[in-house]
């Protein structure tokens, strides 16, 4: 489970605290659980990789949180694993992905792409529906937003791979 705003970050510097911050703000607004910003904000402040121990002691959230948040992270190619400290240790360690043609690559094929696929079936069962619609002005006014729909969906389609291409993926 997240960790509450404010209380489990306590342990962190002033400056370590606002970054994880910052990166909390960001992925609200992407819809994705705070753990992710505070996750991906303590590694890209960090100056060394740090392991998965290290990142549920430091932000105090669970060990589940912590691992499902690095798997995500990863998937999305916003982390990477690294090197340890040299010790021996058998952890694995992580550190950030500060290429933003990265960071914005990976959002696109992890998150963005897999819901315009699915969002062309979904639109075709909502303009069925539209077209059986009995009372004759709602379902003109219905057929005409399935249309927009579907005119969004092409846009987004279109757009995606030239904004990949734009930023080198």
């Amino acid at each position: 489970m997240d960790a509450a705003p404010d209380s489990s970050i306590d342990g962190l510097a002033p400056l370590e605290r606002q970054v994880v911050d910052f990166f909390v703000d960001g992925v609200r607004v992407l819809g994705l659980p705070r753990s992710i910003g505070e996750i991906y904000g303590l590694l890209f402040i960090s100056r060394s990789p740090l392991a998965l121990d290290d990142l549920v002691q430091r932000l105090g959230i669970s060990k589940g949180s912590a691992s499902q948040g690095l798997r995500m992270l990863k998937s999305l190619g916003a982390v990477r694993e690294a090197s340890g400290n040299g010790n021996g240790e058998r952890r694995t360690y992580y550190e950030p992905a500060v290429e933003l043609k990265r960071l914005v690559g990976g959002f696109i094929r992890e998150q963005i792409r897999p819901h315009l696929e699915s969002g062309q079936s979904k639109i075709h069962r909502l303009a069925e529906s539209a077209r059986a619609e009995d009372d004759p002005e709602q379902r003109k006014f219905l057929e005409e937003r399935m249309e927009r729909l579907e005119q969004w969906m092409r846009s987004g389609g279109r757009v995606l791979p030239i904004l990949q291409k734009l930023l080198g993926q």
